[in-house]
């Protein structure tokens, strides 16, 4: 018995740190910002990052321009949550990680929110520039193509919860007992939109699979070590299932200029600001 509280223990650390993805995803659509100043991290540290604020800041200087990312509320939250999406994405009819990651082009692209007609209605479309974007009338949504998590509804998930560690942790705990459905049906109860909770779920499998032994030698660690790179288990997560998940999903905080527990140079952040009214 005590075995297996164990094994499901590092299931659980496995599962909490392959939460991080929709930040560690290995951002091939978001270009490197120039001239950014300093090394402090972009982020919003918590007791499990491993940095002090000192080291992690929601703020970044870069080709003299300062960008400092909101701590958004619950009346961010609500406002987003007011809009319905007009051209919902489908549901995956198999698993992503079954094929190499898609092509996501451009560096330049980005996900754009367009009004409808009707008010508080909207779809989302990808624009090979920002300025192609607004010179449409649209608002950019992240950096990227649009995907799975690229609706106004996931935005206000991830801005709910800065560190989804603890909830998908135990949402991972019942994919680990094999209900693939409750694992599911958990992550969805979180607020994601059903394909959204779909690649989350995908990609919390992933993580598991290729990343056990690694997360078991650093059980219990911060998300970073004191230089500020990533543990050897959101390491791992970043190289084996991040570029799927952030070529699936679309959004991540990262590209979404959202600062969370996990920290990042200020060169790899998109800075974006989220006022659709």
């Amino acid at each position: 018995m005590k075995l297996a509280a164990r094994a499901l223990a590092v299931l659980a650390a496995v599962v909490a740190l392959a939460c991080q993805s929709g930040d560690s995803a290995s951002d091939t659509a978001a270009a490197p910002a120039a001239g950014c100043a300093g090394t402090v991290l972009f982020g919003r540290p918590n007791a499990k990052t491993g940095l002090d604020d000192a080291q992690c800041q929601p703020r970044c200087t870069c080709s003299g321009t300062t960008f400092e990312a909101p701590l958004y509320g619950q009346a961010d939250i609500d406002a987003l949550l007011a809009w319905k999406q007009q051209d919902p994405p489908a549901m995956l009819s198999a698993d992503p990680y079954a094929s190499p990651a898609p092509d996501v082009g451009s560096p330049d692209r980005v996900c754009a929110v367009v009004r409808g007609a009707e008010p508080k209605t909207y779809r989302v479309q990808t624009f090979e520039t920002e300025a192609a974007a607004k010179a449409a009338g649209a608002i950019p949504t992240h950096y990227g193509p649009c995907g799975l998590c690229s609706s106004l509804a996931n935005l206000a998930v991830y801005m709910k919860y800065p560190d989804l560690t603890a909830p998908v942790r135990d949402c991972g705990l019942k994919g680990v007992s094999g209900d693939a459905a409750a694992q599911l049906a958990c992550i969805g109860a979180l607020g994601f939109e059903p394909p959204c909770a779909q690649i989350w779920s995908y990609n919390t499998d992933a993580t598991r699979a290729a990343c056990f032994d690694t997360c078991i030698s650093v059980l219990g660690k911060p998300y970073h070590q004191e230089d500020g790179s990533l543990n050897a288990c959101l390491q791992c997560d970043e190289d084996k299932s991040g570029p799927v998940f952030k070529a699936v999903a679309g959004r991540t905080r990262r590209n979404t200029g959202l600062a969370n527990a996990l920290c990042r140079p200020c060169s790899e952040v998109r800075p974006l600001l989220h006022d659709y009214d």
